[in-house]
């Protein structure tokens, strides 16, 4: 039974002080009646329970209003029986009835005092997380004590803070991938127009052979482009999944700064732009995959030589910075606008003058090279310049 052991301790010592002050048969009687009404008195206390969790107990300052009165009904029950049964005197039943329901109306206002606050701040939650149900989520629980309602309230704002996040969140992620795919249409139909003209023009009987050889060589360099937006697609899309599989290893970097600058200077030659290396000798070697670092570099200085005029310069430079290497690519072209520099690592970005700086590639170059450097647990970002653009990343140091 509910609350059997407690109603056995009661009765054993109602049972003692019984026969100390009644004794014989009265005190039997008393007993055997005590057990009754606290059988009752669980049982009701029981029947309020499956009550509420049936839903049909009503609000909470009804079932305390019912806990009292199963409180104080059985003790005044008690009481008229006893006196009934001459057991003490009618006076005395009298002034113990008019005491236990004085104490009775005392503990229900003062349970209602005490209650109110609580209810508010039920109800405070309750209305909180019916709103957020609605998918509000600019507001806030507030609780007026610190116990634990209090610490539900946080908690749900602590939920309602996650949710927010998370929303804002999807939203950009959509948002970005809509527009990944608007970008991508977009530099997916301009060469396969061109390749889908070009290839009729081939076709085309009337087309002298000088002509068709011209057209299959701007058929071939679209092939190109194609080929190297699918490429940067595929490496950017396992770069952010986390689908890594590189070796890292020591990379003397003075060796490969010197290599990859030496392969970009035809490039750089063919545009009158000067390209060169500043790398210490003495420089640590860092801990990275060479190859997929060679491609950040060629990112980098092919953009740079692209934005800057003929007889401007371009500088690869490389310095120890603490437990780190950072090397900077630096040009004298244009640079880039101030409200620009927040997005240039954004895949696809254009804004301004060709903010992305690959106005002759697909805009993925900076967004790929930020991939790959922060895959190697380093940064990358824009350095202030007066004229020019200096970008820079990080790489840890060998061990």
């Amino acid at each position: 039974m509910y609350g059997a052991p407690a109603l056995i301790l009661a009765l054993a010592l109602a049972a003692v002080a019984a026969a100390v002050t009644i004794g014989g048969h009265g005190a039997l009687v008393t007993v055997a009646l005590l057990a009754a009404i606290g059988a009752a008195t669980l049982l009701a206390a029981h029947a309020v329970v499956l009550a509420r969790s049936r839903g049909r107990a009503g609000p909470l300052s009804r079932q305390f209003a019912f806990a009292v009165a199963i409180v104080i009904g059985p003790l005044l029950l008690a009481l008229l029986v006893i006196g009934l049964l001459m057991f003490v005197s009618g006076h005395d039943v009298e002034l113990v009835a008019v005491i236990v329901v004085f104490v009775g109306v005392i503990a229900v206002a003062a349970g209602q005092r005490l209650a109110a606050p609580i209810m508010r701040d039920v109800e405070a939650i309750r209305d909180g997380l019916a709103a957020v149900g609605r998918g509000e989520r600019e507001l806030r629980i507030s609780t007026t004590g610190r116990d634990e309602l209090g610490e539900l309230a946080d908690a749900a704002n602590a939920m309602i803070e996650q949710l927010r996040a998370e929303e804002v969140a999807r939203d950009q992620s959509d948002q970005a991938r809509r527009g990944l795919v608007a970008a991508v249409s977009h530099d997916l139909r301009t060469p396969i127009t061109s390749l889908t003209l070009l290839a009729d023009a081939v076709g085309d009987d009337i087309v002298d052979e000088q002509t068709r050889r011209k057209y299959l060589d701007r058929m071939r360099t679209h092939i190109d482009a194609l080929s190297a937006l699918i490429d940067d697609l595929f490496e950017l899309s396992r770069l952010e999944a986390g689908d890594i599989r590189w070796s890292l290893e020591r990379v003397p970097l003075r060796e490969l700064v010197g290599e990859t600058v030496a392969a970009m200077r035809v490039q750089a030659d063919l545009k009158g732009v000067a390209v060169h290396a500043e790398v210490p000798l003495e420089l640590s070697p860092a801990h990275a995959n060479p190859e997929k670092l060679q491609r950040v570099l060629f990112n980098l200085i092919q953009n740079a030589i692209r934005h800057t005029p003929a007889d401007g310069s371009v500088v690869v430079r490389a310095e120890p910075v603490a437990d780190r290497i950072e090397i900077e690519v630096a040009d004298t072209g244009d640079g880039i606008a101030a409200q620009d520099r927040d997005q240039v690592f954004d895949a696809f970005y254009r804004g301004g003058a060709d903010a992305s700086r690959t106005s002759a590639g697909a805009g993925l170059g900076l967004a790929v090279s930020r991939a790959i450097v922060e895959a190697h647990g380093g940064q990358i970002w824009l350095l202030d310049s007066p004229a020019g653009t200096r970008v820079r990343f990080s790489l840890p140091t060998a061990a």
